[in-house]
């Protein structure tokens, strides 16, 4: 059977059933309210769907920038070991 992926998903199945163990403990332990295995993932998979583009966007941007900021170190490295005779 195949699983169905969708675009929001960046997940793996088991990063996915941790964060829906954890959604439980925390309604359990800060709002005294117990959901189940189903809530938490319709709560999980809103959050993705609504946010999690943004996030992964936000990383690759910080990435890009890091790569960047590194290429520029690297071409002034590399300027300074011309040989300037």
């Amino acid at each position: 059977m195949t699983e169905i992926k969708r675009r929001w998903e960046r997940l793996s199945g088991e990063e996915k059933k941790l964060a829906k163990e954890e959604l439980i403990q925390f309604f359990e332990n800060e709002r005294e309210e117990k959901i189940g295995i189903i809530a938490a993932e319709e709560i999980l998979n809103h959050f993705l769907q609504s946010v999690g583009g943004k996030l992964y966007n936000l990383g690759v941007r910080d990435a890009k920038k890091a790569l960047d900021n590194r290429y520029q170190e690297l071409k002034y490295d590399l300027e300074d070991l011309l040989d300037t005779q």
